[in-house]
């Protein structure tokens, strides 16, 4: 069995994850650590949980380290991750550590963990770093047209208020989002940046948030050297994902109901347009606690692992 924790159990990611393991026919839960529910049975918070034998602890890195893991999943706000890496740099340096916030989307020394796209450079990581969530929608949309553009492309994003977290802030308020959608950070988002280095193409980004509770769309119009057409347009991404059985491609646009609770992500709606040649707009819709966090992980702990473990990438991943 693959021994394996999740450090920042607590939030909406940690939980997510949380299920997907306890699911997984290989893997067997440590440890999950959470200071805000620290001496709490994890199947007492988290429904449906089977392990009636697991706590949430409030681990140190040190103590993170000192359990052996096979692999260690960081579902820890921005900033944290550093002082649990080194401690599992120092004492157990073949553990597969998975980190879920930023921290090392920009670092060359970690695998950038997005299967559909980087599947080979997976095998046998240690050191990954999980996608952010409206980047992983964002290029998988962008793929297979990137070496066409001839502009930068826009990507307009609306996210549920899950994505803000779990710290009280306005972008996660039910009052302040009832009948209402926020702007936020318009120029120069970190995921921007993320979606910008791992395409090698500039890319404009505008996040909002609403007043759902989990689900991404992402409207995304950009223009190409050679005026296709829609059924071309959607040939190709057919062609493009068709190894890929999390992307599902439709003539009409996803919604974010079509998304919300699945592991898999949606593109369609392709348009393009008469009066402007090469133009063209299309839709992305997925789930951004999991394709978007915790589903990306285990896929990523799957092809790490699979060598070692006998492991196919979509164990654990009920996506029928």
């Amino acid at each position: 069995m693959i021994r394996a924790a999740v450090i920042g159990a607590r939030g909406f990611v940690g939980a997510e994850l949380l299920h997907l393991l306890d699911s997984h026919p290989q893997v067997e839960t440590v440890a999950a650590s959470s200071r805000a529910h620290a001496g709490k049975p994890v199947a007492g918070i988290i429904d449906n949980f089977t392990d009636n034998n697991l706590y949430f602890s409030e681990l140190e890195p040190a103590a993170v380290a000192a359990l052996q893991l096979d692999v260690c999943f960081l579902a820890l706000p921005n900033g944290l991750a550093a002082d649990f890496v080194a401690a599992i740099n120092k004492k157990s340096a073949d553990t597969t550590i998975i980190d879920l916030s930023a921290d090392y989307r920009f670092d060359d020394h970690w695998v950038y963990g997005q299967p559909e796209r980087l599947r080979a450079l997976l095998a046998g990581a240690k050191r990954i770093a999980n996608p952010g969530c409206y980047a992983t929608g964002a290029q998988l949309g962008l793929a297979p047209l990137v070496e066409q553009l001839v502009e930068t492309p826009a990507v307009f994003g609306i996210s549920g208020y899950s994505g803000a977290g779990t710290t009280p802030s306005r972008n996660n308020d039910c009052k302040v989002l009832k009948d209402n959608i926020i702007p936020y950070k318009l120029t120069d988002h970190i995921h921007e940046r993320e979606v910008s280095r791992t395409l090698l193409q500039q890319v404009r980004f505008s996040p909002h948030v609403a007043g759902f509770f989990r689900g991404i769309q992402l409207t995304i119009s950009g223009k190409l050297k050679n005026a296709l057409s829609v059924s071309e347009i959607e040939n190709l991404f057919q062609q493009h994902y068709q190894d890929c059985p999390l992307i599902t491609i439709s003539a009409t646009p996803p919604e974010v109901a079509d998304a919300a609770g699945k592991h898999g992500v949606q593109i369609g709606g392709f348009s393009t347009s008469e009066s402007e040649p090469g133009h063209f707009v299309l839709v992305v819709t997925l789930d951004n606690l999991l394709k978007g966090a915790a589903t990306q992980a285990v896929q990523n702990m799957n092809l790490a692992l699979a060598d070692e473990f006998a492991l196919n990438e979509f164990d654990g991943i009920d996506y029928e």
